[in-house]
């Protein structure tokens, strides 16, 4: 880590919004969706909990595409490594870029547009927690997924800037994980207790 800050000016401006950016999203998201299972004033506002996961849904695909956007501009403001602009390292960071697309999309098919985008905490519960694949492979394979596309994004610009920005990410998610898992635990424990209607 030491040999990358070398590499890196913390202090310039793309690289300071790349990092907001980061840290902003997962904090966003989760204050908007707490606030919303306490109140359910987004439900009453957009007429439905359908309607107004579908909002929150879009403000983070917004918020996650400004991400992107900032976390390429502060690697090209940034040098690259020649070390790291090597055909292997390269490929190496294709097949990192289509394993995390593969886990990220899978995620979504898997879990549909309200349960990747928090539709639990709007009261759209699923029978279970989903289990198959990628969730079979390891927990939380969208946060997993998007780092690994981070990573070899990164790795495919030889970017020392990307390096560090992508281990950011990933604490980023270690801390959301943490903040996020008791939560929704507790959101499918009182499902689980409440007594079933009768059909």
């Amino acid at each position: 880590m030491t040999w990358l800050l070398g590499y890196v000016d913390p202090l310039d401006s793309s690289f300071v919004a790349a990092v907001l950016a980061i840290a902003f999203n997962p904090l966003y998201w989760n204050v908007v969706a707490r606030w919303e299972h306490r109140t359910r004033k987004l439900s009453r506002a957009f007429g439905s909990p359908h309607l107004a996961c579908y909002a929150l849904g879009g403000s983070i695909l917004l918020l996650n595409l400004l991400r992107s956007h900032c976390f390429s501009q502060a690697m090209l403001r940034q040098p690259s490594v020649e070390g790291l602009d090597q055909p292997a390292a390269y490929s190496l960071g294709l097949v990192l870029l289509g394993v995390g697309s593969v886990f990220v999309l899978s995620s979504f098919f898997a879990l549909g547009f309200t349960g990747t985008f928090l539709g639990d905490y709007f009261g759209i519960l699923k029978e279970a927690r989903v289990t198959t694949f990628p969730f079979n492979i390891l927990d939380n394979p969208m946060y997993w997924g998007s780092t690994a596309n981070y990573l070899g994004w990164a790795i495919m610009h030889a970017s020392p800037t990307g390096l560090l920005l992508t281990a950011v990410v990933a604490l980023t998610y270690v801390v959301a994980v943490l903040y996020e898992e008791p939560f929704t635990t507790e959101i499918y424990r009182q499902k689980a207790s409440r007594p079933r209607r009768r059909s």
